[in-house]
């Protein structure tokens, strides 16, 4: 089922923690600080951490970064005492997959550590796809066409791969990215896009909201009203997106329309402020789409605003905030020719063999 380490100064926390878990099937060991918690990792494969935050020598957060730069692929849970928006934001710069408050509920750290390893399984199914890509990409001797066939369904899977990998820690926008992706693509075939481009807008649009994944879960779930500290944790999505995809070859610019689709006309967007000309085409075309999208839909702090809100609040705000061509365009797909949102994957190929 995995394997976990549980690190705590405390002693009955330890046995605690580790006995339940034990119980639930999972392998467990146990550190009793940083530095015993690090040369376990060394000699031992494990799947999760659960580490606490205050400990002597080296705390949680520092034990974190130690593992980040030596096993970047572990999942690495934080507990603490003193829950805090402050605490929030370190855990997600740093890379926590997640952080939980003391007392720990045992429901609540069985349905964390499941996750985490599902998200483990996850990240070593796409380290194999990419581990396969290279092999592929290492038998040059093989005929061409056979080879790029191969390469292009590997990458393929990667994108669904990552694009699941948010449904899981955020299931109230599951589906999200898809539909966003879907209808991104729709305003660009109505545009007169190339096929490229359009297949561009896809795939960008299933991986749009991908920084999320470096989220706290308990924000994401959250209902009722986002406070300001945490929707500044949360717009930091768009630039962990970036961080998370810049260094994945693709032929369009997945990781910058990411890093845009919060961006808007006027300057008033994030991360960076951009304006107008500055912002990519495709940005502007998934900043529409996304909205629409994420108007129309439930989300755990509101109920679905409907479709005709949505679609008044670009149209209201086309030439100020949203680009009018794709505004026109959008509106034109649901009131004039019958656009469904859908969620389904694409059966269309993201890419075409030459």
């Amino acid at each position: 089922m995995g394997k976990v380490l549980i690190v705590d100064d405390e002693k009955s926390m330890r046995y605690t923690l580790r006995e339940f878990l034990r119980r639930e099937g999972y392998e467990v060991e146990a550190a009793e600080d940083a530095v015993k918690a690090l040369a376990l990792l060394k000699q031992d494969a494990f799947d999760v951490v659960v580490t606490d935050i205050i400990m002597p020598c080296l705390s949680g957060v520092e034990l974190l970064e130690q593992i980040r730069n030596i096993m970047p692929d572990l999942q690495v849970i934080l507990m603490t005492g003193e829950p805090t928006v402050e605490t929030a934001v370190k855990a997600v710069q740093v890379g926590a997959y997640d952080y939980i408050s003391k007392p720990i509920l045992k429901s609540t750290l069985l349905k964390v550590v499941k996750k985490a390893l599902h998200l483990k399984e996850i990240t070593d199914k796409k380290q194999r796809l990419e581990e396969a890509n290279r092999h592929h990409q290492e038998n040059l001797e093989q005929l061409v066409e056979e080879r790029t066939r191969a390469l292009h369904q590997s990458m393929q899977s990667s994108i669904k791969v990552l694009a699941s990998m948010l449904d899981l820690r955020d299931p109230y926008t599951a589906g999200h990215q898809r539909r966003a992706g879907n209808l991104a693509s729709a305003i660009g075939r109505e545009l007169g896009l190339s096929n490229n481009v359009i297949e561009g807008l896809r795939v960008t649009g299933y991986l749009h909201d991908i920084g999320k994944i470096a989220l706290p879960a308990e924000i994401l779930a959250k209902p009722g009203k986002i406070n300001e500290l945490e929707y500044e944790i949360i717009k930091t999505h768009a630039a962990q997106g970036y961080t998370i995809l810049k260094d994945l070859e693709l032929p369009w610019p997945v990781a910058q329309v990411v890093c845009q689709h919060h961006e808007r006309l006027d300057g008033s967007g994030y991360p960076i402020g951009l304006k107008n000309e500055d912002i990519l085409t495709e940005a502007k075309i998934l900043m529409v789409a996304d909205v629409v999208e994420a108007m129309s839909s439930h989300r755990p702090y509101r109920t679905s605003l409907g479709i005709e809100m949505a679609l008044e609040e670009i149209e209201e705000n086309s030439g100020r905030l949203y680009d009018p061509q794709a505004v026109t365009v959008c509106l034109q797909l649901f009131r004039d020719k019958g656009y469904k949102i859908t969620d389904s994957f694409s059966k269309t190929n993201f890419f075409h063999i030459h």
